[in-house]
């Protein structure tokens, strides 16, 4: 995959240097060369198709899928590449982690991050990603497992989290996230605390 230019050679070693890697920004290979060479380059390498620009700004490897052809970043990889690159801290919606945690198996229609930035939407084919702004309180333990179950119990409500979900949720979890959670629930509401505070106790050893 050889090029004309040094810096677009660097720049696709640097794309490739990951199993799974986010979309890149012209930021991320500020390392290689100076913004303007940067910028030209990642406009001759999506020229030559070598690169794929998914939106403004935002630049990925083709990837190939063998049965649906080519493909490109799921909307997650999108929105945390964005969020990243805005250094935000951010969680999923309540209906996405209700989802993830296999507390729904409704599938929301678009995904949600909120997030403390204000980020308009994003429109990737026929999805969207949508950013809601809300205050630092809403994101008790942003980016990690511990907020997602936050979110999801928020979201499903004081009566909305059955006995026999808040038992298979409670030992799924990592013993670490355990923790965290019972750390985090007096700075919740105080319906979600005895909640959250029976999702976090320890499994009992057989």
């Amino acid at each position: 995959m050889k090029t004309s230019y040094p810096i677009d050679e660097k720049i696709i070693r640097s794309m490739w240097s990951s199993n799974h890697p986010l979309p890149k920004t012209c930021k991320d290979f500020s390392a290689i060369g100076k913004p303007a060479a940067i910028r030209q380059a990642l406009v001759r390498l999506t020229k030559s198709g070598k690169l794929k620009r998914i939106r403004r700004g935002f630049y990925e490897r083709p990837r190939f899928h063998p049965i649906i052809g080519q493909s490109t970043s799921s909307s997650m990889d999108v929105a945390r590449a964005i969020l990243e690159s805005r250094h935000a801290p951010w969680q999923v919606s309540g209906a996405t982690a209700a989802n993830l945690l296999g507390l729904s198996e409704q599938v929301p229609g678009q995904l949600v991050i909120k997030t403390t930035a204000s980020i308009p939407p994003v429109t990737l084919g026929n999805s969207q990603i949508k950013f809601q702004r809300v205050a630092p309180s809403s994101l008790i333990g942003a980016g990690t497992e511990a907020g997602t179950v936050i979110q999801a119990v928020r979201h499903l409500g004081p009566g909305g989290l059955e006995p026999i979900q808040r038992d298979r949720l409670r030992r799924s979890l990592k013993a670490r996230t355990k923790r965290e959670l019972k750390k985090l629930a007096p700075e919740l509401p105080q319906w979600m605390q005895p909640i959250v505070n029976q999702i976090s106790v320890e499994s009992e050893m057989p």
